[in-house]
């Protein structure tokens, strides 16, 4: 039966006509994405990452194992789809596929034509509110041009997880400066998911689910005490406390779910949220391409060992299109 339904209509919420993804972008995602663009050789080998293994692949990979959404496929799921697209305005659809896997997650890849897919975990276990938050939240990675950097990531991982030849490289540096910025432009896509749904607590149940959800024991869960549970993280701590919160972070792309629905709770109650629901925004028609702000902010975040790990990369990607050996 194709119904799992109890959501807002689209109708009941506010389109953001012409919004900007400046308008939910966490200053620290972008103040990432500038450094790593600033690291000399980095756009080449985004390029040549993107030329080995191209966009077309990927896309019929999920094709041949995973189901696409449509109308007749997922129908309530389509609808949710459609719905977020059109309060976010984005313009055009991304295809959505949902994949046979038991984790609560989901993403967007793609290069070109960027799509979105939903982990089978995800429909089990969030209800029709949340699941609806999590397909803004991708929405809200491709608004922002997230899905490049982010497809190249998880080809980067694929590589380093295979032993292909290429992972014999030093890409450790690569990989860990790639999953910084990934884990801050999180926290910019959990705001892209409140505004596409504008349900503040089916967007923060959302997080709770993913930290420990279950499809059978989902009314032992308490909002509220999820909530106490971030406030004691994230209250004073000692010195080893926070050299711990740290390491625990390294080689994750994402940050901790406790973090993230503080941050998020922490934008509502600076007005943010409400202002752009006034319509106090900025518009993709009017907004200005420079970014000094980010760029001075992001003037010296990574080092010369990410410049040098770059620098390999790139040679062992020529050498890998030419066919001959990888070793540095």
């Amino acid at each position: 039966m194709d119904q799992k339904p109890s959501t807002p209509a689209p109708s009941d919420r506010i389109k953001l006509i012409d919004i900007s993804s400046r308008a939910w972008e966490h200053p620290a995602d972008r103040a990432a994405l500038r450094s790593l663009n600033a690291i000399p050789g980095f756009s080449e080998v985004i390029r040549k990452i993107v030329g080995l293994f191209g966009e077309r692949g990927m896309r019929l990979f999920f094709q041949a194992n995973a189901v696409r959404v449509t109308p007749k496929q997922y129908g309530w799921v389509y609808d949710l789809h459609l719905g977020v697209l059109d309060t976010l305005d984005l313009g055009w659809e991304p295809e959505l596929y949902i994949s046979q896997t038991p984790f609560v997650n989901a993403g967007a890849l793609g290069v070109d034509e960027p799509f979105v897919l939903i982990n089978s975990g995800a429909v089990d276990v969030l209800s029709a509110a949340e699941l609806e938050t999590v397909l803004a939240h991708e929405v809200g990675h491709i608004a922002s041009d997230h899905v490049l950097y982010r497809t190249v990531f998880t080809l980067l991982l694929l590589l380093a997880q295979r032993q292909l030849p290429i992972a014999g490289i030093a890409i450790g540096a690569v990989i860990l400066a790639m999953a910084e910025w990934i884990r801050k432009s999180e926290l910019s896509s959990d705001r892209a998911g409140l505004l596409g749904t504008q349900n503040p607590e089916a967007s923060m149940s959302a997080l709770m689910k993913l930290a420990g959800g279950s499809p059978l024991h989902g009314e032992d869960l308490d909002l509220s005490e999820f909530l106490r549970q971030a406030e004691e993280y994230e209250e004073d701590e000692s010195l080893a406390d926070a050299v711990f919160k740290v390491m625990n972070l390294l080689g994750s792309t994402h940050p901790f779910h406790v973090l993230r629905v503080g941050e998020l709770r922490r934008w509502i109650r600076e007005g943010h949220y409400d202002r752009i629901l006034r319509g106090e925004y900025t518009r993709r028609s009017e907004e200005p391409r420079a970014y000094r702000e980010d760029a001075k902010e992001a003037a010296s975040y990574y080092g010369d060992a990410i410049k040098k790990a770059i620098r390999k990369v790139s040679r062992a990607l020529d050498e890998a299109a030419r066919g001959g050996p990888t070793e540095l």
